[in-house]
């Protein structure tokens, strides 16, 4: 029945094809070739090269409307004639006219869809903020006099001798990078989930429990593709369908703006939990052991739409619920401002927090908030009505509340104490744990 259903949607097509302001665009023509060129994608050169005949693309449109509209004037002083009897020998002409415009229409409908799949490639502008090759850090929390890293506190060791996980069960029931939370495994990420959801229920956004599969068009639109720069897979795709697995909560909570107009008297907050499906082709070494890097995971995602004037402000304020939730935990970390050539094709800025993991003896990712401008409600045609009372793009904007096994593996490998074999539990998450303050 499951598959059946699933083929049965296949073939409906949900994502009208975009509008793109191409005027508009060609007014900034320098700032998407930069904005491109930053970014270093593989496809990068091919990509500039169309991006530079779009003038003239556009320009050939132009003539060919010029042309077309002769052509459409002839044909009506004809019409008007052979009707009036004054011309009675125009058959010829109006065939060859007839003719003629097919060619042109055929030509010009080309071309249009020419420019708009290249409109449709771009990535989004940047920021003036973003920095070109290198994150430039822009706080600390919780700052450490030094950081020295210790073997002994290793989350993968430490986990399965206390079983909190299992990776061998999983491994036998589903390949690798699969894992099994057990116990007060389990719990902890009950009380991660509970304590963010909370927490963003107190800043105001409206808690969602969207679909963690999403159809193919509806992925794309929102920036993410099925391969990486590398041609490695990064979604899963369900065969003999035209759905996939989503790799966060921020696909289907933008889908539901999918062919909407908005109210944004003030700007829509959500609060996605979902489990999350990332294919993580071509991770190797340590990243792949433990819990770092896998394939399912719960993500707890924080979403935005508003109106354009706001965003900025917007991704501020989900920086600021980010480093609220990490300093309140008690872990050391920095954030982020990060460079073009880590930013997706949707972001226009992004802050990444990176917090410091004892065991594996560096900082790692365990969080990322993004202003996509009109990126994604342009390709997923979401509206709003703006002060002059004319249809617009709202922004969209995302951010990591909680991607549940990065945060338990700076929790285990911070705050675990080899001289008593004991897990300390943050504050924050005690009373989601019974009560628990050591595991």
């Amino acid at each position: 029945m499951f598959r059946r259903m699933l083929h049965t949607g296949a073939p409906l097509r949900a994502v009208r094809k975009p509008q793109f302001n191409v005027k508009a665009m060609l007014a900034r023509l320098p700032d998407y070739v930069g904005s491109v060129q930053a970014r270093e994608p593989v496809d990068g050169e091919q990509l500039i090269s169309r991006l530079q005949e779009l003038p003239e693309r556009q320009k050939e449109v132009a003539q060919i409307d010029g042309e077309v509209r002769v052509v459409q004037s002839r044909r009506k002083v004809l019409e008007a004639e052979m009707a009036a009897g004054m011309h009675r020998a125009a058959g010829a002409e109006l065939k060859m006219l007839k003719q003629k415009y097919q060619a042109l229409a055929t030509r010009a409908k080309a071309l249009r869809e020419e420019i708009r799949a290249t409109c449709e490639d771009l990535p989004n502008l940047l920021d003036q903020s973003t920095p070109h090759s290198e994150p430039e850090i822009v706080e600390w929390l919780n700052p450490l006099p030094e950081y020295r890293a210790d073997a002994r506190c290793e989350h993968h060791d430490v986990m399965v001798r206390k079983k909190l996980v299992d990776f061998q069960a999983a491994a036998e029931v589903t390949g690798s990078s699969w894992y099994y939370l057990i116990n007060e495994g389990a719990m902890l990420e009950h009380a991660l989930v509970s304590y963010a959801t909370r927490k963003a229920r107190q800043w105001g956004f409206s808690l969602c429990m969207p679909p963690s599969i999403a159809r193919s068009e509806v992925i794309a639109a929102c920036g993410f593709r099925p391969r990486d720069q590398n041609d490695e897979q990064q979604i899963y795709a369900i065969e003999g369908s035209n759905l996939g697995l989503t790799a966060t909560a921020e696909i289907p909570l933008a889908g539901l703006g999918l062919n909407r107009t908005l109210d944004l008297a003030s700007p829509r907050a959500l609060c996605g939990v979902s489990r999350s499906y990332r294919a993580e082709a071509g991770a190797r070494g340590r990243d792949t052991k433990g819990l770092y890097r896998v394939h399912e995971f719960t993500k707890v995602e924080l979403f935005y739409w508003a109106k354009p004037a706001d965003s900025a402000a917007l991704l501020e304020k989900l920086r600021a619920f980010q480093t609220e939730l990490i300093s309140e935990l008690g872990l050391s970390a920095k954030v982020l401002n990060m460079p073009a050539n880590d930013l997706g094709a949707p972001a226009f800025k992004k802050y990444d927090i990176e917090v410091w993991m004892r065991g594996r003896g560096s900082f790692g990712e365990v969080s990322s908030a993004s202003n996509c401008t009109d990126f994604q409600s342009r390709r997923l045609s979401t509206r709003f009505v703006n002060d002059a009372g004319d249809l617009d793009y709202p922004h969209t904007l995302n951010g990591t509340a909680m991607a549940v096994p990065r945060v338990i593996v700076a929790i285990v490998e911070n705050f675990y104490d080899p001289e008593t074999d004991r897990i300390r539990i943050p504050d924050p998450l005690q009373p989601y744990m019974d009560g628990m303050q050591y595991i």
